[in-house]
């Protein structure tokens, strides 16, 4: 499973601020890095909530699943 941490690079005040964590449960990643992957369902679920969405970053990290 990937972790996306979501950030908005805040201007004003000269530095990143976390909107939210995304979690990306498909093995695939529909033919794209993770970083794009991320970038682009970033953009789609945070877009709205900020006022530009090239703003937007992503810090993907890969989490290990449990399985016992």
């Amino acid at each position: 499973m990937v972790t996306y941490k979501v950030f908005y690079k805040n201007y004003e005040q000269n530095k990143g601020e976390l909107l939210g964590t995304l979690h990306e449960r498909r093995n695939d990643l529909r033919g794209r890095s993770r970083f794009e992957s991320g970038m682009r369902w970033a953009r789609l679920t945070f877009g709205g909530l900020v006022k530009d969405k090239q703003a937007l970053f992503v810090v993907p990290e890969e989490v290990p699943l449990n399985k016992e």
